[in-house]
Order: structure tokens, then sequence, then C-alpha cells
């Protein structure tokens, strides 16, 4: 909302009918869905009571017989049942048979007491048994309400990240504030998404990216890939491939990759070659660069863990379902498919798309010239490549050589950052988007994580798993993760979009009997490819798109056609290399 007073003396808080509609929408949520949704049958949600059972516990059914001190043979019973061989002979004389008598009367009295003590303990058992069950249900009902009224928060948190009544930022801690306010979870469980350590992972490569700023090392790469590949359009887009394919690694900001170092770059260069959308020269080169450029930075972002700030949230949401992805394994996974994408896309739209200028001879002498300017490599960027190649060594081997996992080995190469001088810690507190990502992040994996916790999504995922049986599991994961995909029409960030749907598609797919880490992995590389289809759906977008070389209707086409490239080279080409890593 734009300020009305030029002294800064007006209304400076969230926007009035964005926040009403986002208020309006939790509050309802949260007080009608208690009263119309019933708890469901305990087969379908079992909430958290059957993470308190032991695995070694077993409780007594109805009519299944006890064991009883009275089964045993007592020392007694062993001497009256032994054979008399010299009494046989000859017949009982009165004091025997009186003896005889008494221990008779002995033992069914100690029967008639061992049966009684045997019947109390069956009935104080069953009674603690049906105490014990009554409280379990207490808790699952409890669990349901709790479940419902966390996912009104979460719903209205969700809403609020694509309304922006707030910063997403802002919006974040007021929802995690609400769980705490509204008793939903205790304050601990609150704050415990901003201790998952992937996210810390994502942190510090923010940090890393700000080296590659800093010491324009990031630049220097570009025209790098500019001289060296740029004497035609087509090896222009495969030069920005190569850049953002390198930096994708320790930049985890899709928008500072793409409108922060490749944009600008790009704009020039099209300017350089008369291209301009306010004359009517955007066909020329400039609307491919665009096209070709934030597609490129679309498949980067999905093969690579730390190439886009949400995609631990969804390694964090995998992780809650037992399913464990690490840096190295989503990397492996991705590269065949990632860079099957990297090639063809640049080529698609030089043919979909043609530019009209396709040899570009001054782009080399425009990257000459500027790494020219630039000079030679300082001390700061030699520091930055040995850092960088170290920690991408780490995040490769250094789990199963070292035991290192990849959290630890970017906190190590911060530190040598900071040590060597190429960060300060001012540079560290003044990277904000790393602590917004922090907090916003942080947020929606504790309340994703929650729900799953609950029993809300296993709830979920047994519903709509139900309502598919009877197709085999190629066919269900298909259709999940093809709506997966074309649900993002309706959000305007990845974020907001993968934490509203990715924990109920995975849970969803597993019932099915999709292979977990193959549902997993497919879902996390989709979270980043479906962005292509809309002008609003990534943070990149609307920069490039605010460019002016796209028409907003060819845009849409042209990002429709995209999107089922990447689909079939993914599903394709990606299905036949799990196949050869045995994901499926």
């Amino acid at each position: 909302m734009s300020n009305p007073d030029p002294k800064g003396r007006g209304w400076q808080g969230a926007k009035p009918m964005q926040l009403l509609v986002t208020l309006a929408v939790g509050c309802l949520l949260y007080f009608i869905l208690p009263r119309v949704a019933p708890v469901p049958d305990a087969k379908l949600f079992a909430g958290t009571a059957a993470a308190k059972a032991k695995p070694g516990d077993k409780a007594a059914k109805p009519g299944e017989k006890v064991a009883k001190p009275a089964d045993k043979p007592k020392p007694a019973e062993a001497k009256a049942a032994e054979p008399k061989a010299a009494a046989s002979a000859k017949k009982p004389s009165a004091k025997e048979l009186e003896v005889q008598r008494i221990e008779a009367e002995a033992k069914v009295k100690f029967e008639a007491a061992a049966k009684a003590k045997a019947d109390a303990e069956a009935k104080v058992k069953a009674e603690a048994d049906a105490k014990a069950k009554a409280e379990a249900e207490k808790v699952r009902q409890a669990d349901w309400i709790r479940g419902l009224h966390l996912f009104a928060i979460f719903v209205a948190t969700i809403l609020g990240i694509i309304l922006r009544p707030l910063p997403m930022g802002a919006v974040a801690m007021i929802g995690v504030g609400l769980t705490a306010i509204t008793g939903t979870l205790p304050i601990g469980d609150s704050l415990s998404g901003f201790a998952e350590k992937t996210l810390w992972l994502i942190i510090v490569a923010f940090m890393f990216a700000r080296g590659f700023i800093k010491t324009g090392l990031g630049t220097r790469i570009a025209y790098f890939f500019m001289r060296l590949l740029g004497k035609r359009t087509l090896g222009l887009a495969y030069g920005f491939a190569a850049t953002e394919f390198v930096l994708a690694p320790v930049v985890p900001s899709n928008t500072a990759r793409t409108a922060g170092i490749i944009m600008p770059i790009m704009r020039s260069l099209a300017r350089a070659y008369g291209s301009n959308p306010e004359d009517g020269t955007a066909r020329k080169i400039g609307a491919y660069l665009t096209m070709t450029c934030f597609n490129l930075d679309l498949i980067v972002s999905a093969m690579f863990l730390t190439a886009m700030a949400a995609n631990p949230m969804t390694q964090k949401f995998a992780a809650d379902f037992g399913i464990t992805i690490t840096w190295n394994s989503w990397f492996v996974a991705a590269i065949v498919p990632g860079l099957v994408g990297l090639l063809v896309i640049p080529y698609f739209f030089y043919k979909l798309y043609k530019p009209e200028i396709t040899e570009t001879p001054e782009a080399v002498e425009m990257a000459t010239a500027k790494l020219k300017e630039m000079g030679r490599p300082s001390m700061s960027e030699w520091l930055m490549v040995a850092v960088f190649s170290f920690v991408l060594v780490l995040w490769v081997i250094g789990e199963k050589a070292f035991g290192i996992d990849g959290t630890t080995a970017a906190l190590l190469g911060l530190a040598l950052l900071l040590l060597t001088g190429v960060l300060t810690w001012k540079d560290v507190l003044e990277e904000h988007n790393a602590w917004d990502v922090l907090i916003w992040t942080g947020g929606l994996i504790m309340m994703a994580g929650f729900l799953n916790k609950l029993g809300m999504i296993p709830w979920f995922s047994k519903v709509v798993g139900a309502s598919m049986a009877g197709h085999g599991w190629h066919f269900g994961f298909l259709v999940l993760a093809v709506t997966y995909f074309y649900a993002h029409y309706f959000f305007a960030s990845m974020t907001a979009h993968a934490g509203a749907m990715y924990a109920a598609f995975l849970g969803v797919s597993i019932t099915l009997g999709a292979p977990p880490m193959l549902a997993a992995l497919v879902l996390c590389f989709f979270s980043n490819l479906h962005a292509s289809m809309t002008h609003y759906g990534t943070g990149p977008a609307p920069a490039m798109f605010g460019l002016g070389y796209v028409p907003i209707g060819t845009w849409w086409r042209l990002g429709f056609m995209v999107s089922v490239v990447n689909i079939l080279i993914w599903v394709v080409v990606g299905g036949a290399w799990w196949k050869v890593l045995h994901l499926w």
C-alpha cells in the first residue's frame, strides 16, 4: 500500500483488503471445520496415539485366556501326584485317609483362591485396558481438532503468502505465533522448524551467493561463457545455460541468480544489437533470450538441492515420510534429465520463437572487452573459487567418505570465507534474503510437519488413495504428478505451492504404491519446473516479463508448450535414468 503522507505519518501496516480476506478465511476454517468435520474412523485417522504404543506391547483381547499362577504345578500337588507304590498294595489307614481329605480340601481352597486372584487381575487389566483405550480415543479426537485448527492456520498462512498483505516472512511469523497463542501447539513445537538443518544449508548458500556477487566472480563467469560460446545466438543461450549450471549449486535464490546476474547482462546484450521492446524490435534477439534464460533458470533450480530456496522444504517434507534425500542423491537423480533439458530448451525456443539475429560476433567482442575491463581475477575471486570447489566436493562425497553432511560442509565453507576475509560479518548480517528465507521456510516446514505428525496428511492420503483404488501405481502417480504440476496456474510462488500440496500429494503417491524415493524426487523436481507457465509463477518471472520483450499471451502460450516438453523429458529420459539407479 502506498504511503499517502509524504512525511511518513500515514498507514504503514498491512494492506487492509488482503489482510481482511486472509483473516476471514482463516477464522471461518478455524471455527467451522471442527463443527462440520466429524472425527473419522480410527482405521483412517489414528492421530498421534499409535506413536505412543510400544513395539512389544500387546493388549489382552476379550475372552483371551490369561496365564494363571495356578496353572503351574505346586510342590504340594507334585507331592500328592507322586505314585505311592508301597501304599497301593494295602488299604489306607484311617489316619492316611484323613490326611488325604485335608490335602484335598486345601487343594480346592488353593485353586479357588488362585482363580479369584486371576479373575481380579483380569478385571483390573480389562479396566486398565478400557481406560487406556478411552484415553487414546480422547487423544485421537483432540488430535483431530488440533489438526483442523492447524490446517486452518496453515491455509491462512499460504493464502497470506499469495495475497501479500505483508511480506512473506512477516506472514509466516504471524502464522507461527498463532499456532502457539491458540494452544494448537506448544511454543517449543511452534519454533521447531527453525532448527531444521537443511534449512541452514540454504542460509549458508545465500552467503556463498553474496561472495560470488561481491567479488564479481559470478559476472566474470557469465562473460567467460559469452566469449566462449557467443558467436551465434544459439551459442549465447548455451553460454547462459552453462553460467546457470555453474552458479546454481551455491546461489539458492533463483531470483538473485537470474534477475541479479544473468538479466542485466542479457538486457545489455539485447540493446547492443538494437533489440528494444519500445520500438518494436523485441524479436531481433531480446524476446528469444528472455524466454530461454527464464526457463533455463527453472531447470537448474530442479537440478540442485541448493539451487532454490524452497527445495530444502520439500526435502524436509519427504523426511517426514522416512525418505532421506541428500544433496548428492538429489543431484545424481537430476543430472541426466537436467542436462538434456539444458540442451533441448534453447534449441526448442530457437525453432519455435526464432530470433531475427542469429549471428552474434559482437557478443564475443563485448564479453572480451568486459573481461579486459575487469582485469585479472583478484585474490578474493581465487579464494572464492577454492572454497566453492572444496565445499562442492564435500557435498558430493563428504557424507560417504568422511561422514560430513551437507550442512556441516556448508558451515565449514562459510567459516573459511570469514577467516579469509572474502566475506565479513557485516556481509552476513546484511544478507536479508537469507534471514527472510529462514523465517518463512521454517514456519511452513513446522506447520506441514505437524500436520503429518497429527495424522492429517496420512488421513488425506488414505482417503484419496482409496478413491483411486483399482489403478496401478504407474497410472495413479502420473495423474497425481501432472495434477500437481499444472496446479501452479493458481500459485504466484513456488514456495506456497510446495507448502500447500507437496506433503499431501507425496502421501497419496506412497499410498498408491509408488516407490517412495521416486515419488519424493519427482515432486521435488516438478516443484521447480512448473513455474514456466505464467509470468507470475516465481520470483524471476515478473522481473523478466517486466522487460517488455514478450507479450503476455505469447508468454502463456510458450509457457504451456515448454511445460509439456519438460514433463516429457523428465518422465521419459528421467524415468529411464531412474530405472538405472534402481529408484523403481
